[in-house]
C-alpha cells in the first residue's frame, strides 16, 4: 500500500474490520493468539488481503484454531491440509503450525499457557522476542514475530497516533503501553 495502513483500511471489506476491530488490540485468549500466529505464518511472502480473504477456510482447516487438536495432528491432517486449497499450501508452514500448537502445550506446563508465557517474557524488545521465538517456536523470523507482537498489543507501532482506533487501543491498556507506563523504556519513539 503506498498509504499508511490507518489510511487505507477503514472502509475495505477485509482490512476494514481488522484494523478497526482487531489490529493492535490485546488478548489473552490462547486461540486467538494462536489464530494471529498461523495467519502471519502463512502470510510470510503473500499479501496479507491473500490471508484476510482465506481465514475462514484456515479457521476450518484448523479445527477452529483448537491448538489441542492440532497439536494432536498427524500424517492424514496433514496431507488434508495440503490438499486443502483452501489455505496456502506450503509443506513448511504447515508443519510449523502443528509442531507450534504442540509447543504451546508444552509452554502450559511451566507457564499455564501461550498468553501466560508472553506475560512472563514482557516487556521485551523486538530482538529480543525474534530471538525467544527462534528459540521456542518454527517459522518466525523477525517480520512474523513483530507482526505477530504488534497485532496483539506486545510491541508499539500498529496505528499512527491520530488513528481514531488507537484512542481504543490504549483504552485496554495494551502490554506495550503498560510497560511504558511502568517506566519501560525500550518502547519510546525515536528522536
Amino acid at each position: 500500500m503506498s498509504v499508511t495502513y490507518c489510511a487505507a483500511a477503514p472502509g475495505h471489506p477485509h482490512h476494514g474490520p481488522y484494523h478497526d476491530g482487531e489490529y493492535g488490540f490485546p488478548s489473552a485468549d490462547d486461540r486467538v493468539l494462536f489464530e494471529r500466529l498461523v495467519l502471519e505464518i502463512n502470510q510470510a511472502g503473500l499479501s496479507w488481503l491473500t490471508i484476510l480473504k482465506k481465514r475462514e477456510a484456515f479457521r476450518a482447516a484448523f479445527d477452529g484454531f483448537d491448538i489441542d487438536r492440532v497439536a494432536a495432528y498427524g500424517e492424514t491432517e496433514r496431507a488434508r491440509l495440503l490438499a486443502d486449497a483452501g489455505i496456502i499450501r506450503n509443506r513448511l508452514k504447515v508443519d510449523a503450525v502443528i509442531d507450534n500448537a504442540r509447543r504451546i502445550v508444552a509452554l502450559r506446563d511451566s507457564h499455564g499457557s501461550f498468553d501466560g508465557w508472553l506475560r512472563a517474557h514482557h516487556p521485551l524488545t523486538k530482538a529480543e522476542w525474534v530471538t525467544l521465538f527462534g528459540r521456542t517456536f518454527r517459522f518466525t523470523g523477525g517480520e512474523i514475530v513483530g507482526e505477530f507482537l504488534m497485532s496483539l498489543g506486545y510491541l508499539p507501532g500498529a496505528h499512527q497516533a491520530d488513528c481514531p482506533v488507537q484512542a481504543v487501543v490504549l483504552a485496554q491498556s495494551p502490554p506495550w503501553k503498560a510497560a511504558l507506563d511502568a517506566g519501560y523504556r525500550g518502547y519510546e519513539p525515536a528522536k
